[in-house]
């Protein structure tokens, strides 16, 4: 059985410090034993390794497909009879969807955190309401820019690149599509400008990162620390140079067809 103890040592080992923010990316079952005190152990030895702590909250089920919308926007306009029914109004006490992870919810939930107000892409944060104020409509992804800013890092606990966030904001500086998306809230529908696209192909960074990347394991659970600011940069200059670097190759999804349809077109 894991310890508090024994995560704060792992957690340390990794490199984090105290005062440096960290935007985090956990799945509590990678750690392959039971945790005393279960994923409230693993916040607290965060929190005390580091103490600055975001997490994206964000809540898929306040979106809604229009019947129309612009075009190349990897949506079928028409489809969502069924789930624009089930669609529900984004309000703070949201809890984060499932796909966040547990430990995410429990962020939110902390007596000391804060969440941002986006009605998808909101993130919860502990000692970093500066980031949490940047984001607006249109630039959903503006927390991670301060937190780099502030010489953040990221930190993956037993998850890989694909759930890793700041990557979407690399994409979003190196001039990649993103999308448009539409939630419910109380007052109304809102359009969700810079919405991301597909991750799943965003293991392709690793070789590119490996220079930069810390690992250590806590358990039997993989976890990484890689700083913010230099990811960024290195994932922003791929893409300039590859525009179409890090998508997936399941020729179903549409969201990277679509960036591929936008890279020819510009060509």
């Amino acid at each position: 059985m894991l310890t508090f103890r024994e995560l704060v040592t792992g957690f340390r080992e990794l490199g984090l410090q105290p005062g440096r923010p960290v935007l985090v990316h956990a799945s509590l079952s990678s750690f392959g034993e039971e945790i005393r005190g279960g994923s409230q152990t693993v916040l607290g030895a965060l929190l005390t390794a580091a103490g600055r702590l975001m997490a994206p909250n964000f809540t898929y089920k306040t979106m809604l497909i229009p019947e129309t919308g612009p075009k190349e926007n990897a949506l079928q306009y028409g489809s969502g009879a069924d789930s624009n029914r089930m669609a529900e109004f984004f309000v703070p006490g949201m809890p984060a969807d499932p796909s966040m992870g547990r430990l995410a919810e429990d962020m939110r939930c902390h007596p000391l955190a804060r969440r941002s107000a986006h009605p998808i892409l909101s993130f919860a944060a502990i000692g970093l309401e500066a980031a949490l104020q940047a984001q607006s409509l249109t630039e959903p992804l503006s927390p991670i820019r301060v937190v780099a800013e502030m010489g953040g890092e990221v930190v993956l606990v037993g998850v890989d690149q694909r759930v890793n966030t700041a990557l979407h904001y690399a994409e979003r500086l190196a001039g990649r599509k993103q999308f448009l998306r539409w939630a419910l809230t109380p007052s109304g529908v809102v359009a969700c400008a810079g919405f991301p696209g597909c991750s799943e192909g965003f293991n392709q960074i690793i070789p590119h990162i490996a220079g930069i990347t810390r690992q250590t394991r806590i358990g039997l659970s993989a976890v990484q620390a890689i700083p913010l600011s230099p990811l960024i940069r290195t994932t922003a200059a791929l893409l300039r140079e590859n525009p179409l670097a890090l998508l997936c190759d399941d020729e179903s999804c549409e969201r990277c067809a679509a960036v591929r349809a936008h890279v020819a077109a510009v060509r």
